[in-house]
């Protein structure tokens, strides 16, 4: 499906969602270390778990939102609280009050904004692209989200000095801008014959909303496949997320100067935090090269295959990367740890789409989410953990749980195939 086919909300949403993302990889990448400099590793763990836990119940009520309410009016909303939620951080995190507690209060709410933007956003594009063309388009804005990858962390590891309120700044306001032009722009996906049946319940009360919601996300859980789909995915996440969480913690602890070139008595030396910004551009820079390609050939393949290789590559990537102390080791180690992102990322959310049913796609898109939120709930445990065995065995730890995570893979097609065949 050629981008100029696209839905005019596609097209706008893919600009407007790559500037935005282009500011947010600036700062992201080195938060843990801003925590961790604030609050200390311990600590930093137990508040990054308590910010997700949230994140999963606003993830979850994005959903049923987002059937219930509509797709455009739950974006919107979501990015103007990312607006508020970041000015806050920035405020917070300047000068003039340097309050790393406000900061994190203000970085929790942005992050249930971001959760409850994702189920609405992803079930707008399975409401007007046709099943066919679906992993296509959802590799084409993962590749447009990591072009971002390329050129943020890049920025940040110049100018980042553990003070990033000016890049929130100019996030809060984006986001603000942003939530404005899909107000006035976007128009709204939800399936008609679903917006009149919320139309119909319109005026019941506050519990009857929240018993409905418990009820559908109770007939999710009890669609085996897909809570399998979920758990694997949960236990995977505990790898890639450790982009963001340990790694930058590892490189600054465990490497001080490392060479990148050398020609005589000049060399180009980075830090271990310069390294890591570089490192992160480098998976966001392969990113958006390959995952058109690497989604391509995917197709030729199973996703049972797929989802089971792209689980065990992420084991090796991670083991790679924890024993790696210079530039080209690392550029080696993401090199795998990418391509084991780049099997999975357009065909996991088809296999999402092929489930749900239409009249619950947000709510089956957000509960597939858990696989990011409940996992970023979890994966924060790899700071205070790494302190108590070591770098080595903390990573040895990771992979394993990704080994585990392609055994329930196994066992979830197993069970998919014979749903299908009866």
């Amino acid at each position: 499906m050629r981008m100029r086919d696209w839905d005019i909300n596609l097209k706008i949403r893919l600009g407007g969602e790559t500037a935005f993302n282009v500011i947010f990889w600036t700062f992201f990448p080195f938060l843990s270390i801003y925590f961790a400099n604030s609050f200390g590793k311990g600590w930093t763990g137990v508040l990054l778990i308590l910010s997700q836990t949230l994140s999963v119940f606003a993830n979850l009520i994005g959903g049923y939102c987002a059937d219930r309410f509509g797709r455009k009016r739950m974006m919107v909303l979501a990015a103007c609280g990312q607006g508020v939620g970041y000015g806050v951080f920035a405020l917070a995190a300047s000068p003039l009050l340097a309050m790393p507690v406000l900061g994190f209060i203000g970085f929790s709410f942005a992050s249930m904004s971001g959760s409850i933007y994702w189920p609405a956003s992803q079930a707008m594009v399975a409401d007007v692209v046709k099943e066919e063309h679906r992993s296509s388009v959802f590799a084409i804005f993962y590749t447009a989200a990591n072009v971002s990858v390329v050129v943020g962390p890049l920025l940040g590891s110049i100018t980042y000095d553990d003070n990033p309120y000016i890049v929130l700044i100019a996030a809060s306001v984006f986001c603000l801008l942003l939530s404005l032009t899909m107000s006035r722009t976007l128009h709204e996906t939800l399936p008609e014959k679903l917006a009149a049946r919320n139309r119909s319940t319109t005026g019941e009360p506050w519990y009857r909303f929240l018993a409905a919601q418990l009820r559908d996300y109770k007939i999710i859980a009890a669609d085996r496949v897909f809570l399998l789909f979920i758990l694997a995915g949960v236990l995977l996440s505990q790898t890639f997320m450790q982009l963001d969480l340990l790694f930058p913690v590892f490189m600054e602890e465990t490497v001080k100067l490392s060479t990148i070139f050398s020609y005589g008595d000049w060399s180009l030396q980075l830090s271990g935090k310069q390294l890591f910004g570089l490192i992160v551009s480098e998976n966001g820079l392969f990113v958006a090269l390959f995952t058109v390609l690497v989604t391509k050939w995917m197709l030729a393949y199973r996703d049972r295959y797929v989802f089971i290789g792209g689980a065990l590559f992420y084991a090796l990537g991670i083991v790679m990367f924890g024993h790696m102390s210079t530039f080209w080791g690392f550029t080696l180690a993401i090199a795998v740890f990418t391509l084991a992102e780049l099997m999975s990322a357009g065909p996991q959310q088809a296999f999402v789409s092929r489930l749900a049913p239409e009249h619950m796609r947000g709510q089956y898109f957000a509960a597939g989410s858990l696989r990011y939120t409940l996992g970023r709930t979890l994966a924060p445990l790899s700071i205070p953990i790494s302190s108590w065995i070591g770098f080595t065995w903390t990573f040895i730890l990771l992979a394993g749980i990704a080994v585990i995570s392609a055994v329930l893979y196994n066992i979830m097609f197993n069970l998919y195939d014979r749903q299908t065949a009866a």
